[in-house]
């Protein structure tokens, strides 16, 4: 119990500062006489760094275990966020609020939920499994409902140059966490592997449904990156409250921790793939609802709501998915391949919102191709095969 309270507050720490970077945008691009799309593109490379570093962190915690890779990551992604607070040059911005950021943000790990979902998953039963990952999953919401109205409070009584500052030391907080997180590498009721990395990774590249799976993540990347970025000037820009945001952002986190927790319990009951099916559906028809009425704050909120409950519930499916299907040796590492192209999808989402906005003076564009990228999501996911490999059922029989 003691590992996993652990990784929720890890997970709790590192989602939860995670969104509160777009409260930023409109102080520091006006305090720096920055367009959005110059401030979306840091925070673009923060996510394309975050996905193409996470299957390192993985195998690397997949050989030696999570604490390592979460205590340097709270120092790069720390010093990032410091580093950000002194840019007064767009390079700088992308060095540190992109680069040093996204790869501190990787290591962390909690975060990306990589390491998270192998840590929890190493200390319970395999029946208990999918409600575990729903947990964890979850515990990042909280930190979502907690961080995003203080992100709010923090730029309003301090400035944003102090609430970076701030935002630092809590990022901090999961150094001394880490040491609770378990150094084994072999997960509890899981039959010993002697598979090599290499022959795991030539599996899954060989195999059609993680191919789609991976797919299919891009979508969820695309849509939440978009969404965490770009909702406060959205709303702004409605000529709404900045409050309205605050609230919005934390109603996703706080419906997504029962959406999560019911993700989590449906997993363990029916069928994954045809639940993140239904989950990308909704999640356009969402989009969609959201584009063709009027744009009040109930309206918003009810939105927020809805789309909390889908939010971050892909999260215990996918990888549960890959857990079911590959096992856990190398499932960090699978599932931060998986989390590459959610960040690809990210980085495009929150590129676009900028650049596109700049263009057109409007996130209408964007809104409109996440509709639509929801709907092929869910087709997409549909075919999937999660049926547990052969040599799983093998090893299974044999060890009884």
């Amino acid at each position: 119990m003691l590992v996993i309270a652990s990784g929720c507050l890890v997970a709790m720490l590192g989602f939860g500062t995670r969104s509160m970077f777009g409260f930023f945008m409109e102080p520091m691009t006006g305090a720096n006489g920055w367009s959005r799309e110059t401030f979306s593109l840091a925070m673009a490379i923060q996510n394309l760094l975050w996905g193409l570093a996470v299957p390192i962190a993985g195998a690397i915690a997949d050989k030696y275990g999570p604490m390592r890779v979460l205590m340097l990551g709270s120092v790069f992604y720390a010093l990032g966020i410091i580093g950000m607070a002194g840019s007064q040059s767009v390079f700088s911005l992308y060095l540190f609020g992109g680069l040093l950021t996204g790869l501190g943000v990787a290591f962390t790990a909690f975060t990306a939920f990589s390491i998270a979902m192998a840590a929890i998953a190493r200390v319970v039963s395999p029946e208990r499994r999918s409600l575990a990952l729903g947990l964890g999953t979850a515990a990042g919401s909280v930190g979502q409902v907690v961080f995003s109205p203080l992100a709010l409070h923090w730029i309003y009584t301090y400035g944003w140059h102090d609430a970076l500052y701030i935002h630092a030391c809590v990022v901090l907080l999961i150094f001394p966490l880490a040491f609770v997180l378990p150094s084994d590498t072999q997960a509890k009721g899981e039959i010993h592997s002697d598979q090599s990395l290499k022959d795991a990774l030539s599996e899954a590249k060989d195999h059609y449904g993680f191919v789609l799976l991976t797919i299919g993540f891009f979508v969820c990347g695309f849509q939440l990156g978009f969404i965490t970025i770009h909702l406060p000037p959205y709303v702004s820009d409605l000529g709404l409250d900045a409050e309205v945001a605050a609230i919005a952002l934390a109603l996703i986190g706080g419906f997504n921790i029962i959406g999560s927790l019911g993700s989590g319990l449906i997993g363990q009951r029916w069928s994954k793939k045809k639940s993140l099916s239904f989950i990308y559906l909704f999640r356009g028809l969402l989009i969609l609802g959201l584009m063709l009425l009027p744009k009040t704050e109930t309206v918003l909120f009810v939105f927020a709501a809805s789309m909390g409950l889908l939010w971050l519930s892909t999260v215990p499916l996918t990888s549960g998915i890959i857990a079911q299907v590959f096992g856990l040796r190398y499932m960090a590492t699978l599932f931060g391949i998986v989390f590459l192209s959610h960040q690809l999808g990210s980085f495009l989402g929150i590129w676009l919102g900028g650049l596109l906005f700049d263009a057109t003076g409007s996130y209408d564009v964007v809104w409109w191709l996440g509709a639509a990228l929801g709907l092929a999501a869910a087709i997409v996911h549909w075919p999937i095969d999660e049926k547990p490999l052969s040599r799983l059922a093998i090893k299974k029989a044999n060890a009884t």
